[in-house]
C-alpha cells in the first residue's frame, strides 16, 4: 500500500510540473484524493461491502468533483490532472501509467449489464472535455484530443481527435521513427503533427526532419569512407545543439498546430 502511494505521488511530479513538493501534492491535489478514495472503496467492493464502498465513492465525488466507481479497474501510477467533472464507469479498466484531464467520461453505451465502458491500455492519455463511451478497446500509448468523442476502436499508438473521433496520426511508422529520432537529438518536440492534418508548418517541419536524415545519412557514408582512406577529420565531435534554441520555435508550432486544427494538445494542461 505504502510503495503504491509513493508511485502514485511521483507520477504527480512526472507528469505535473507545478507540482513543489510532497506535502503540496498530498493535501492539494484532488486527482490523488480521488484515487486513494478508489483504492479503499474497490478494496471494499471486492470484499463484498459493496454499499459501503458506494458510500464511499459517492463522499469523494462531493469532495473532489471525481466519480470512480468502485467497481472499476484502475492500474498503477494512474494520474488525474485537476479532475473536476471526471467520470469513471464501473465496467470501466485503466492500465498502468495513464492519464486523465479534467472533464473526461469513461462511460457506457447501454443499460444492459456486463461491460459496456472503455478498456484503456498503458499508457494512454485522454485529453481535458474528451468522452470514451462503450466497451471499446484503447490501444497502449494511444492519445484522445480534447473535446473528442470517441466510440470506435482505437490501435495503439494513434491520435484521434473531433466529434466523431477520428485518427490523424498513426504511430510506429518508419518515417515517424525517423523523425522521432531527429527530433531527439535536436531537443524539438514535434508530438501531435502528422501530415494527415491540414497544417502547413507541420508538414513542412516533416520536410525539413526527412531532408536532415538524409544529410545525415550521406554524411555519415562519407565519414566512413574518409576513415577507410585514412583521414581522421570526421572523427571530431560535432558542437552540442542548445536546446534552449528550440524551444521557442516548439511552443510556437504546438500553438499554431492546436488553433489550425480547432483542437487543443493533449498533453498540455491549461495555463497554470
Amino acid at each position: 500500500m505504502i510503495r503504491q502511494l509513493r508511485e502514485d505521488i511521483a507520477s504527480v511530479f512526472e507528469r505535473d510540473p507545478a507540482a513543489r513538493n510532497t506535502f503540496e501534492v498530498i493535501t492539494t491535489y484532488p486527482g490523488l484524493h480521488a484515487l486513494l478514495h478508489y483504492r479503499l472503496a474497490n478494496w471494499l467492493w471486492r470484499k463484498g461491502f459493496k454499499w459501503l464502498a458506494r458510500m464511499l465513492s459517492t463522499f469523494s465525488r462531493w469532495m473532489t468533483g471525481i466519480e470512480i466507481h468502485p467497481g472499476a479497474t484502475i492500474g498503477r501510477r494512474f494520474f488525474i490532472d485537476h479532475g473536476m467533472g471526471v467520470v469513471i464507469g464501473e465496467t470501466a479498466e485503466i492500465g498502468d501509467d495513464c492519464t486523465l484531464y479534467h472533464g473526461v467520461t469513461l462511460g457506457g453505451t447501454t443499460w444492459n449489464k456486463g461491460k459496456r465502458h472503455p478498456t484503456l491500455e498503458n499508457g494512454v492519455v485522454v485529453g481535458a472535455g474528451a468522452k470514451v463511451l462503450g466497451p471499446i478497446n484503447v490501444g497502449e500509448n494511444a492519445r484522445i484530443g480534447s473535446n473528442a468523442v470517441v466510440t470506435k476502436e482505437v490501435p495503439a499508438g494513434a491520435t484521434v481527435v473531433g466529434i466523431p473521433g477520428r485518427i490523424v496520426r498513426k504511430a510506429n511508422s518508419a518515417e515517424d521513427e525517423q523523425r522521432r529520432k531527429i527530433a531527439e537529438k535536436i531537443g524539438f518536440d514535434a508530438y501531435g503533427m502528422a501530415d494527415e492534418m491540414p497544417d502547413p508548418i507541420a508538414r513542412s517541419i516533416h520536410n525539413l526532419m526527412d531532408h536532415m536524415h538524409a544529410v545525415d545519412r550521406k554524411i555519415d557514408t562519407m565519414c566512413k569512407a574518409l576513415h577507410d582512406m585514412g583521414d581522421r577529420t570526421c572523427s571530431e565531435a560535432l558542437p552540442q545543439l542548445e536546446q534552449e534554441t528550440f524551444v521557442s520555435l516548439s511552443e510556437a508550432v504546438s500553438e499554431h498546430a492546436a488553433d489550425s486544427d480547432g483542437q487543443a494538445e493533449v498533453s498540455s494542461p491549461e495555463s497554470r
